[in-house]
């Protein structure tokens, strides 16, 4: 064997590797450079500039701990929390079950499926702002369509987003009308159960809702704890859809569709990410702004870890089971 352990490659080989490596990261560049400039370099200014008085005019400041120590101080964003939490215990629940429903009543029909499944997905891909404004005008608790339907069965239409008790449950509307995402991909997952799964149940005197429950949804599970994780990030973000109804609920909009009352009414609408924006775009508090992002990333990083932690104990769980 004239072969030794250990011999370096022939120089041919090594050369071609590199220009192999050179000739991947130059394909690989303008995403790395667009990664490193919109995302990286964004995140990194945040966290600094949290640790900063900064107004956007003058040079920041170093303040220290002060933007955090003053988040324990402030009322509004104890509102602006309270709200957010609002909508990440109930939008969350609301869009998964809603989603699910719907996804499993598609999955049973016969005939239609595909227009349906269309129908009900084109929702999502409506502008937000459009979409929540078609909700103000169908909503509008003085003639508007859902008033006079309420009308024919004597019933009052509440106020929506006049009224703070009203306000919340309307923007979860919308979500819902606009989870058809969601839906398709947890339509997805029911059809892809193996049909042997249903016989199996059926034999054994299994009706519709025992297979549903004991076969259907063990089988989505990870595409439930999904669609459950990403509802959680959805409303820990929820922006556009606050800003819009207060805006138009005050009735003070503008031009452009701003207004002087975001939160409209009584600070119901105030979510985190609006409050966020108010501070660094309209008081031009942009230090404080920056530490409530920071306290934002930080929050959706880990349930972004949570979830993809679960989602692999899920699947060790599932290559290991009995029959392994």
């Amino acid at each position: 064997m004239t072969a030794t352990l250990g011999a370096r490659p022939a120089p041919g080989k090594g050369r071609a590797r590199s220009r192999h490596r050179l000739a991947v990261l130059g394909f690989m560049a303008p995403a790395i450079i667009g990664f490193v400039l919109f995302f990286v370099y964004p995140l990194v200014a945040t966290v600094i500039f949290s640790f900063t008085k900064y107004d956007l005019i003058n040079p920041p400041e170093f303040n220290g701990l002060a933007n955090y120590e003053f988040m324990f101080k402030d009322p509004l964003l104890i509102k602006a929390i309270t709200n957010t939490l609002w909508f990440v215990v109930v939008l969350t629940i609301a869009r998964t079950v809603f989603a699910l429903g719907v996804a499993s009543v598609i999955a049973r029909l016969k005939s239609g499926v595909g227009l349906i499944r269309t129908l009900c997905y084109l929702p999502s891909l409506a502008p937000p702002v459009a979409a929540t404004l078609v909700f103000f005008m169908v909503m509008r608790p003085n003639g508007g369509p859902l008033d006079k339907i309420l009308g024919v069965f004597g019933l009052e239409s509440p106020l929506w987003f006049s009224d703070p008790a009203w306000a919340k449950p309307g923007i979860t509307a919308i979500m819902l009308w606009i989870s058809g995402d969601l839906m398709i991909i947890i339509l997805a997952a029911i059809l892809d159960v193996p049909q042997e799964q249903y016989e199996a149940a059926e034999l054994d005197g299994a009706g519709p809702i025992r297979r549903w429950w004991h076969v259907t949804l063990p089988s989505i599970s990870p595409v439930l704890l999904f669609g459950i994780v990403n509802s959680v990030i959805l409303a820990l973000q929820l922006f556009t859809q606050a800003v819009v109804a207060g805006s138009a609920g005050s009735g003070a909009a503008d031009a452009t569709g701003s207004t002087k009352y975001l939160g409209f009414p009584d600070n119901s609408t105030l979510t985190f990410p609006v409050y966020l924006y108010t501070q660094g775009f309209r008081y031009f508090d942009m230090g404080y702004a920056a530490a409530m992002a920071t306290v934002l990333f930080i929050i959706s990083f880990a349930v972004t870890i949570v979830l993809v932690q679960r989602m692999r104990k899920n699947s060790t769980a599932e290559e290991g089971g009995p029959g392994a």
